[in-house]
């Protein structure tokens, strides 16, 4: 059927007038406001929707944590957002079509915000950087965005993305000249150190692990560079936080010795493809619908650890045996104790246990001895104490 050039001309208006109206749906939802629940926990921290935002991500544990510059001049932490899909493993994104979700400190700036994204609001991480580069990563438009489908990116929902926008759109205007994003692969606590220090991506790991000690330890956005193909992160300006971050790296790394020699497991933990919260595990569990799940039937690889070192029991010191000691003497039976003695039994002498734990027997000698066959042994009384 042909639509003649009357009829498309008169179709144009209503074309135009549903694009327009894309548009502005679009544009409402990129300027929604933060809900106030969330402005209330930043004021709570003496900070602001304009403070300057960091944001940090884990894709074990699959969250995405808000914090925010406070007036006190330290970034603090505001709340966690659940990650409803990552994809890949543990470890840095290589090149493009890997499906790795990138890890790594990631400038964020206003250009890399996107309004208009099909994944309902997104903002771009900005892999590859500086440090990617330098050892040949490859790829682009490696998203933070809504729904709940990966290739290598961050999908968080619409519903939580567009509060994330939110937080990120107004620490931009409010003269933040980029966010940083520190990509994480699991919490950089000592214990997961240890327990990953046998992972192939450690020597990697370690260099994420210095820039998240200085960053919890002072407080301060974390300064980087790259020198010689690794991670450098700038001094403080502060003496005194300096010290502070100095000290606090040592003492988690004396902390990770410690758990290694204590006889800690080392795993390399091992994904399909990438992993997802439990939080929106369960409901899909009950049928909740999270927009367009990526590959879920590999969810159910998800997170399986392969031992590569095993735990080993802390032994507990045994007493040391002397050559010369005396060996312990046995237990004099019931009848000698009851002939050795025509007095009852001194208090210090302890009762012989009849019934382990319920009933104690405490032996004395009768005042007149009374037997009831001619020659047969002297019967003693047995007295029940509790």
């Amino acid at each position: 059927m042909r639509v003649k050039v009357g009829s498309r001309a008169a179709l144009l208006p209503a074309m135009m007038l549903l694009g327009l109206s894309f548009a502005r749906a679009d544009v409402a939802k990129s300027l929604a406001p933060i809900p106030p629940a969330t402005v209330a926990l930043m004021a709570a921290k003496h900070t602001t929707p304009a403070a300057p935002l960091v944001i940090r991500t884990y894709k074990k544990e699959a969250e995405l944590e808000v914090w925010k510059l406070s007036a006190e001049g330290r970034y603090v932490y505001i709340k966690t957002f659940p990650i409803c899909r990552w994809s890949g493993q543990l470890g840095p994104k290589h090149h493009s079509g890997d499906r790795q979700t990138p890890e790594g400190f990631y400038p964020i700036g206003p250009k890399q915000m996107n309004p208009n994204s099909h994944y309902y609001l997104s903002f771009d991480t900005g892999f590859p950087n500086a440090y990617d580069k330098a050892h040949g990563a490859t790829g682009s438009a490696v998203m933070v965005h809504g729904t709940c489908s990966s290739m290598g990116c961050f999908a968080m929902t619409d519903k939580e993305v567009g509060e994330i926008y939110a937080i990120a759109r107004d620490a931009l205007k409010g003269g933040q000249p980029a966010f940083q994003m520190q990509a994480y692969p699991f919490h950089m606590t000592a214990k997961n150190m240890a327990l990953y220090r046998s992972d192939a991506n450690i020597a990697f790991w370690t260099q994420l692990k210095e820039g998240s000690d200085r960053f919890e330890s002072t407080g301060e956005l974390l300064q980087t560079s790259v020198v010689a193909g690794k991670y450098a992160f700038a001094a403080s300006s502060d003496p005194a936080k300096e010290a502070v971050a100095k000290a606090f790296h040592d003492a988690e790394q004396a902390k990770i010795t410690e758990l290694v020699a204590d006889g800690s497991a080392a795993v390399r933990t091992t994904y399909s493809d990438g992993g997802q919260n439990a939080i929106f595990a369960a409901l899909m569990k009950k049928g909740v619908s999270l927009g367009d799940v990526s590959r879920p039937e590999a969810l159910a690889f998800a997170g399986l650890d392969v031992t590569l070192v095993p735990a080993r029991r802390h032994r507990r010191p045994t007493t040391p045996v002397v050559a010369d000691a005396e060996p312990a003497k046995a237990m004099p039976l019931v009848a000698e104790i009851v002939n050795a003695h025509a007095t009852p039994l001194p208090d210090t002498i302890e009762p012989v246990a009849l019934m382990p734990q319920l009933l104690r027997y405490r032996l004395y000698k009768p005042p007149v001895t009374q037997t009831l066959i001619a020659g047969a042994m002297p019967m003693r009384a047995a007295v029940l104490a509790n």
